[in-house]
């Protein structure tokens, strides 16, 4: 099997996407936009830079993260096993796996978009109480 190394940004949205166990559906309501659009933005070999934003943001990671997206390194990642069939391990000595740290990136937004929450929460609740006063 080869692989190439490809630019298609809709095709590296689509597989961290899938990667992720996300369906275009869910994807869609996480930007405020239909499935269709974002079976357009998978199907598009470039992607504005302002909607490239949005589209990570919505699958938790960075525009950066996207671009950067390397179906290689993942095949990398998983190709560092011990087969019982030969008593060999197999080490591609990977040393970067950028699925991790898209990963990382999307646990970490999802912390700041909990605190976040958080304080609007907070923020809502004392503008109640201040409303009940009056």
């Amino acid at each position: 099997m080869s692989t190439t190394t490809s630019n298609h940004i809709g095709r590296k949205i689509s597989r961290i996407r899938e990667l992720r166990g996300m369906k275009q559906e869910t994807l869609a309501e996480a930007m405020g936009i239909s499935q269709q659009s974002v079976s357009q933005i998978e199907q598009s070999e470039n992607v504005e830079d302002e909607k490239l934003e949005k589209v990570a943001k919505a699958l938790g990671g960075t525009k950066e993260a996207i671009e950067n997206f390397s179906e290689e390194a993942v095949f990398n990642y998983f190709s560092n096993f011990y087969d019982n069939s030969t008593g060999q391990v197999y080490n591609n000595n990977c040393t970067f796996n950028p699925l991790e740290k898209f990963i990382e990136a999307v646990e970490e937004n999802r912390k700041l978009y909990e605190r976040l929450l958080k304080a609007e929460q907070e923020k809502i609740s004392y503008l109640e109480k201040l409303l009940d006063k009056k």
